[in-house]
């Protein structure tokens, strides 16, 4: 396998597709570079958050764009209509578990979508996906 993509450059690569609309396995990967010892937990934290955040960010982005573009639109999935339950009643607080698998992209994308605060939007989904690293982390060093 390619050197670079078993790097903290291609953690950041793997955290980022993992936290957008597609699937990926940053944490398989944090906890490998983790274990191997190779490099310092400090930068792979880093990496893998960073890389994560702005997926998340992207998708919040979507929501905000597709909202502005198409506003008569009604967001139809169910998973959609439950992630806007939880951002009306929570608002930004909720996107601490943007970090989840299945619920954390739609709950980045109806933020956006209902235009949540961006730098609150920002500061739950950097400190939820840092908590989560942090732990995998713990467990795998």
């Amino acid at each position: 396998m390619n050197d670079a993509l078993l790097s903290p450059v291609g953690l950041f690569f793997s955290a980022l597709i993992s936290s957008t609309l597609l699937p990926g396995g940053s944490e398989a990967l944090l906890a490998w570079l983790v274990a191997s010892g190779e490099y310092p937990l400090g930068l792979l934290l880093f990496m893998a958050t960073v890389g994560n955040v702005l997926g998340s960010l992207m998708t919040w982005g979507m929501g905000y764009w597709l909202a502005h573009r198409f506003p008569l639109r009604a967001l139809n999935k169910p998973e959609h209509q439950r992630a806007r339950c939880w951002i009306e009643r929570y608002g930004a607080l909720v996107l601490l578990l943007a970090w989840l698998p299945v619920v954390g992209d739609p709950l980045c994308f109806v933020a956006g979508w209902l235009r949540v605060n961006l730098l609150a939007s920002l500061v739950a989904i950097t400190l939820g996906k840092l908590l989560r690293y942090a732990v995998i982390i713990g467990i795998f060093s």
